[in-house]
């Protein structure tokens, strides 16, 4: 039995050939979450439509790891335009509505290509 499981979901997969994350214990870490949408693989010409597919693919990432969203203890955000926090912020509050217990997050700006205006991955610890 290998130490270290990848993670897998459904149709989101990445270009290359890597696990959407990775656990070893009760760590697990996340590699980079685009907000392409989940069935088509297309990118949404809008940040809001990006980031709900982004909130949606990082849920399921943390379930299929043996988590719940609740696990989720930091999270980096890569915006295009820093200034774009708001559609964010929107999913975030969704996710983590309890002001006493969510993440902690950083937020950068970054050239994305392809049409991406945001990306983000996570770090998680299942109990």
């Amino acid at each position: 039995m290998t130490r270290r499981k990848s993670i897998h979901i459904g149709e989101f997969k990445h270009a290359n050939p890597i696990p959407n994350a990775c656990r070893i214990g009760n760590l697990l870490m996340s590699g980079v979450i685009l907000g392409r949408d989940p069935k088509t693989g297309a990118m949404p010409e809008r940040i809001e439509d990006q980031c709900a597919n982004m909130f949606g693919h990082m849920k399921a990432i943390v379930e299929a790891g043996g988590g719940t969203t609740d696990d989720i203890i930091k999270m980096t955000v890569w915006l295009q335009d820093r200034k774009q926090r708001a559609p964010v912020n929107t999913e975030w509050l969704k996710m983590f509505p309890d002001e006493h217990s969510r993440p902690a997050r950083h937020a950068l700006q970054m050239d994305m290509e392809n049409g991406a205006l945001v990306q983000c991955d996570f770090t998680a610890v299942i109990g």
